[in-house]
């Protein structure tokens, strides 16, 4: 469950921005310190200088993620996100020339291998046998060429920190900083890996990741639920599918559809980056236009048409697991950038957001119901229509039953009576005490920025949406809480401790 209550991380951060910023307390002044520009191939660029220490963070933002999959390349997203770090045609090999004729023999060698296992029961054993030695050989071959972690090894000897990634539904998402006089190469290595990517490896990358499933979703049961608990809740859109894949798709999908996967999304004007730090903007445009503008222009993918049709009943599952009781409940809602967004954001903090929210407070500290309890109102992702979500897991001697029903409890208070004025302004201040308590940074600066920017078509709306939280009223809350929260629109998921298997 790596989805987080928008208000908690996106709100709270923004508004942290100002602090590291000494004086600047306001928008305008901080609007000051952003430097904006787009390349001719599309690609867009935010430049938010920060002189206090000769550090300059990156913040890639690809607007592609696992809700771009179909059946068939499920888990591709995460794949490709693996992928990049592999290198590039100068970076990682030994002779890229070789090396490719070679990863050519293992892509042959694995379709054959895979045509004669997909006859499953007639498939001829020896032959499979035959076909595993050569596809093994292939790799071998390979593998002879490749500088393993290069890529990471360049960036670690220039002084750079903190080099990850990660896969979403909505995005995927790279970073790293580096000592402002090494910026450069961040422009040479991120260009290049968008401009010439080598998925070497990429077979037994596509081994490592089906072991991530299996402990991560098939070993897990709150993970193993989750995957049915949205299979259940979503009958068309791929916010449905496992962002893991499918084992079947991560045991058979190939390099060539991987390559595919990337022509068709990782284009220049699909990708915005933040940069964040001791750097001049004039030398960052500069360095884009020599490395980056290197990239073709191309028109962003078409965005997903398919809509998932409005729920009439009631979904429910239960998985018997050895594990503790646990109820999961969904209500479908609109995209985080519908104009109720901050109403249901609102919402997410008073009912299951931390120790301070109605659902934590009465059912773990008053009540004690459940061993925990929370929630956030855009799962698994914010560009299109997502779930409100909420959880708990039952305390020993509780029932699943009695865990939603004082959840469900809850749920309607707030359709029944109106929040207090009190209430509804700790909401507010609490947003605003993150400026103290919270310290931001370049990264979190990349983050922010990042996603407004591609979410909404401007980064300013960070501060903007400010101004639409202060704005909720008592009776937009329940409104909203009315129009959502009904038996039809919901799906339940109860985690069910499984009897032990007789000896």
């Amino acid at each position: 469950m790596r989805s987080i209550t928008r208000l908690s991380l996106v709100v709270a951060t923004a508004l942290t921005l100002l602090l590291p910023l000494g004086a600047q307390d306001s928008f305008a002044e901080f609007e000051k310190k952003v430097t904006e520009f787009t390349l001719d191939n599309g690609m867009k660029f935010l430049i938010v200088e920060r002189h206090n220490a000769p550090v300059v963070s990156f913040y890639t933002y690809a607007d592609v993620g696992s809700v771009q999959e179909v059946k068939g390349i499920t888990g591709m997203a995460h794949m490709f996100e693996h992928m990049a770090f592999k290198g590039t045609r100068k970076v990682g090999t030994k002779n890229w020339l070789e090396e490719k004729n070679s990863l050519d023999r293992v892509d042959r060698a694995f379709m054959a291998l895979r045509a004669e296992r997909d006859k499953g029961d007639k498939a001829d054993k020896a032959k499979l046998e035959a076909l595993q030695k050569d596809f093994d050989a292939a790799q071998e071959g390979a593998g002879q060429f490749v500088v393993q972690n290069e890529f990471g090894k360049l960036i670690d000897g220039a002084g750079g920190r903190g080099l990850n990634a990660s896969t979403h539904s909505d995005k995927t998402d790279y970073y790293f900083s580096l000592p402002s006089n090494a910026a450069e190469l961040w422009f040479y290595l991120e260009s290049e890996r968008f401009l010439n990517p080598v998925l070497r490896e990429f077979y037994k990358e596509a081994g490592v990741v089906r072991e991530e499933r299996r402990m991560r979703t098939e070993s897990n049961p709150i993970g193993k639920m989750v995957e049915e608990f949205l299979a259940t809740a979503y009958k068309a859109h791929p916010y449905g599918e496992p962002g893991i894949g499918h084992m079947s798709d991560l045991e058979s999908f190939t390099r060539i559809e991987a390559e595919a996967f990337f022509d068709k999304y990782y284009m220049a004007s699909n990708i915005t980056c933040v940069i964040a730090g001791d750097i001049d903007p004039k030398r960052a445009r500069a360095l884009a236009e020599a490395y980056f503008g290197r990239l073709p222009k191309r028109a962003k993918p078409e965005p997903l048409r398919i809509t998932e049709p409005k729920q009439q009943v009631e979904r429910r599952l239960t998985l018997k697991a050895q594990s503790q009781p646990w109820v999961l409940i969904g209500y479908h809602k609109p995209a985080a950038t519908h104009p109720d967004g901050p109403i249901y954001d609102a919402i997410g903090s008073l009912l299951s957001e931390g120790r301070s929210s109605r659902m934590y407070r009465r059912l773990v500290t008053e009540k004690k119901i459940v061993a925990g309890a929370g929630g956030f109102p855009d799962f698994p992702g914010e560009k299109y229509p997502a779930l409100f979500f909420f959880y708990g897991a039952a305390n020993p001697g509780k029932t699943n039953a009695e865990v939603e029903k004082a959840m469900s409890d809850e749920i309607e208070d707030l359709k029944k009576t109106l929040v207090s004025k009190e209430e509804l302004d700790g909401v507010k201040r609490r947003a605003r005490s993150s400026i103290i308590n919270s310290l931001s940074s370049n990264t979190s600066i990349g983050m922010t920025l990042s996603k407004f920017q591609v979410l909404t078509g401007d980064w300013r709306n960070v501060f903007r949406y400010l101004d639409q939280l202060n704005k909720v009223t008592p009776e937009d809350i329940q409104r909203v809480a009315r129009e959502t929260f009904i038996d039809t629109n919901r799906t339940v998921g109860y985690v069910e401790p499984a009897k032990p298997a007789a000896n």
